[in-house]
């Protein structure tokens, strides 16, 4: 009986290990993960900077009242588009034009004056006192009446530069002063959008043009290019016209500025946009995706799969973002094949599965049952 149940215990012990062999061998080729991976070249690579903005007038003009009075007319509509020249306000005019009646008849009796007395002093029949008088009379009476002209012409307030108007601030009815605010003008064509570069950016870009791994535009003029809120494309292209030559001490970052043309006015003052800065050109850099990175207390690696399909951690520095990528400083040179997708399931040493990206894309299956035909 006991030969019995050791055959028996025997047995299943066999089968057992079978059973297990079995599973491992079956369970083994799917042990190996499969990931996706990129061939990294370096090569030259345009590099559009991209920021936050903010878009504001080219000019922002205070309308003000050059004279004294009433003012007895609004005539636009405020938040409205107007243009260079066109009336906004009407103040009293009837002092001015009374002025001006008087300022002209005087200039009138000094001009008569002046024309009698010129031919008499010719012929030596008044004094040099009565010519300088009759003169000095009529240049002043000429100076008085012209900005009697100025005064009245005042009464009639004009935009100083087109653009959107804001809410008035003196409503009809009112006295006004000399230089009291009436409202303001935004020009909006040009546009102008507001941003900053971080002073590290800024010095990463200087030490990569020193290293002979940057080229920047001839004459130092970048093109730029822009997106709305909506995530499309302005369809006008702008330049950089400013860079600060200075840092903000209280927010660390540089002023800068596109211009823009704006004559549809599509854009808006206060609107906030995106801006790329283009003409930047990164001499063979080698970019990796940014889901190729591996972050630890350790450092950054990247998963390189060697001709044996398995994987080495690599150490890489990586700086700048340019789109999904990272531009590597050191660790990689080209050339190589990184783990992209799948990072978590790899091991240093381990081997992987993957499709080759290189290898021709298969043909869609309508065209193959077609070409089948």
């Amino acid at each position: 009986m006991r030969y019995y149940l050791s055959l028996m215990c025997v047995l299943l012990v066999s089968l057992g290990l079978v059973g297990c062999k079995g599973e491992e061998q079956a369970g083994g080729p799917q042990q190996v993960p499969y990931v996706k991976v990129k061939d990294i070249k370096a090569e030259n690579v345009a590099w559009p900077a991209e920021y936050q903005a903010t878009a504001a007038g080219s000019r922002a003009v205070d309308v003000r009242a050059r004279v004294q009075g009433i003012i007895e007319k609004r005539l636009y509509k405020e938040g409205s588009f107007i243009k260079e020249g066109q009336l906004m306000f009407q103040i009293e005019r009837d002092q001015y034009e009374a002025a001006y009646d008087e300022a002209r008849a005087a200039f009138m009796n000094a001009e008569r004056e002046w024309k009698r007395v010129r031919p008499l002093y010719k012929a030596n029949a008044v004094s040099q006192k009565e010519r300088d008088t009759a003169l000095s009379n009529y240049e002043s009476t000429k100076a008085a009446l012209r900005q009697a002209k100025i005064n009245l012409d005042y009464c009639q307030v004009v935009a100083p530069v087109s653009g959107f108007t804001s809410k008035e601030a003196v409503t009809p009815g009112n006295l006004v002063a000399n230089n009291t605010l009436l409202t303001t003008v935004n020009q909006t064509d040009p546009m102008y959008i507001d941003f900053s570069i971080s002073a590290p950016e800024r010095l990463k870009r200087l030490q990569l043009e020193r290293e002979g791994r940057l080229m920047t535009p001839a004459m130092g003029i970048y093109d730029a290019r822009l997106k709305l809120l909506d995530g499309r494309m302005y369809d006008k292209m702008g330049f950089i016209d400013f860079i600060d030559s200075q840092v903000q001490p209280t927010t660390g970052v540089i002023s800068a500025r596109a211009t823009f043309p704006n004559s549809d006015n599509t854009i808006m003052p206060g609107q906030y946009v995106r801006v790329y800065m283009d003409g930047d050109v990164l001499i063979k850099a080698v970019l990796i995706p940014q889901s190729s990175l591996s972050i630890t207390e350790d450092g950054t690696f990247v998963m390189v799969v060697g001709k044996d399909n398995k994987v080495k951690r690599t150490r890489v520095q990586v700086s700048i973002s340019i789109g999904d990528n990272y531009l590597v400083d050191s660790g990689l040179k080209g050339g190589e094949r990184i783990v992209v997708d799948g990072i978590l399931k790899t091991r240093d040493g381990s081997p992987v599965r993957y499709d080759d990206p290189n290898a021709p894309a298969a043909p869609a299956e309508g065209k193959s049952a077609a070409s089948a035909q």
